[in-house]
């Protein structure tokens, strides 16, 4: 009982594109797992200000400033999320009650936020947990036990990548060192979507895309970062090249993201929503992003968004991207490795919708779990069987 590892945690940040990779790591693992959240002062201009701080010294700064402004808020009115606020000191205390009778706990963290909990957590309880942090921590790795993160995290380290860096900079950008024994990589971020994910959607979506024409195009749009910059004019674009493929889909479907600009959007829907062919999801529930991954053909994806394409490039089917000349630093060390592994093709407008190519579909979420099994192996543990 003592080193069957039966029950996971998840230490969230309430952003859905980091919570995704740690959740998606432990259904590969097949383990149950309970959401804990950490959670930052937001609002205002100086709570935006403060962000770049650790979360511990940001909610101190932000409780000093409002006791001074206001005074403490009456409890009724902080709110409640129905998750449990991610506390070290419970959660380290909860694996050495239970290790006994349930095991070692595996504990899995995604995002900065989350850095000082997840270490703190192995700090209290080094013996009864195993701590996996997903995306770069920048420093001081022996917080943890295993530091999942995407090879282009260390494109700081290479010489393109220190020339792009000010040097008074470099030691506060991800990562400081090589990457040693603790450090899995991935090409890409890490997600749901495994053929069990996509055969239940698939089935689940049935009635809404087993009817339509074929090939089925998705489209998936993002919005603009400070690496990958754009506006109306890859609207555009997108559009012109949409116009010119359109007579070898049999359906067109669109989905935007919360980052997409209005403008964007109001763009794609002016120019292609008349025709009988193109659906535009106006993001409402149900989500359909599974169902659309379950039974697109191909898809053409915005550069900006590493988890979209790392989440079609799992599905073996033909995937486009626009935009990634727009894209600058480590994100443009990202849109190399996958043309240069031939999973991704430029979309240019000169495509024929119905021919499909192949290539070896990524595999970065599996991959981690197996490098996560042997981990816990090396320390004489192991998932329940």
């Amino acid at each position: 009982m003592r080193t069957a590892i039966r029950r996971a945690i998840v230490i969230g940040n309430g952003i859905a594109g980091a919570e995704n990779q740690s959740i998606g790591l432990i259904r590969a693992l097949g383990l149950p797992h309970t959401l804990y959240r950490v959670t930052r002062p937001s609002g205002g201009i100086i709570n935006n200000g403060l962000r770049w701080l650790p979360l511990s010294l940001h909610k101190k700064l932000h409780d000093v400033i409002k006791g001074i402004l206001v005074g403490p808020p009456p409890v009724e009115c902080q709110g409640f999320s129905g998750i449990v606020e991610a506390e070290a000191h419970f959660i380290a205390k909860l694996a050495l009650e239970t290790f006994d009778k349930d095991g070692p706990t595996l504990v899995v963290a995604s995002g900065w936020d989350t850095i000082s909990v997840a270490s703190s957590i192995k700090r209290l309880a080094p013996e009864n947990v195993f701590v996996v942090q997903i995306q770069h921590p920048r420093s001081k790795l022996n917080r943890f036990d295993l530091v999942i993160t995407p090879r282009h995290d260390y494109y700081p380290l290479t010489p393109e990548g220190q020339q792009q860096i000010p040097w008074f900079l470099r030691r506060w950008i991800t990562p400081r060192e090589p990457p040693d024994r603790k450090v899995v990589l991935t090409v890409g971020s890490l997600h749901q979507a495994d053929s069990t994910a996509l055969q239940t959607a698939a089935s689940f979506w049935h009635h809404e895309f087993a009817a339509l024409p074929k090939p089925l195009l998705v489209v998936n749009i993002g919005g603009p970062t400070s690496h990958c910059r754009y506006g109306v004019d890859l609207a555009k674009q997108l559009t012109a090249s949409l116009l010119q493929v359109l007579s070898t889909c049999g359906s067109l479907r669109i989905s935007f993201s919360r980052r997409t600009p209005k403008q964007v959007s109001d763009i794609l829907v002016r120019e292609l929503g008349h025709y009988p062919k193109v659906y535009i999801w106006n993001g409402e529930d149900p989500n359909l992003h599974m169902g659309h991954l379950a039974w697109g053909d191909a898809f053409v994806i915005t550069a900006d968004s590493v988890s979209m394409l790392s989440e079609a490039c799992s599905t073996g089917k033909p995937v486009y991207v626009i935009g990634a000349e727009r894209c600058g630093w480590k994100f443009a060390d990202f849109h190399k490795s996958l043309r240069d592994r031939g999973v991704v093709r430029p979309f240019t407008g000169e495509e024929n919708m119905s021919q499909r190519w192949k290539y070896t579909p990524l595999s970065d979420t599996e991959e981690a779990a197996g490098q996560v099994i042997k981990a816990l192996a090396e320390r004489g543990w192991r998932l329940q069987s």
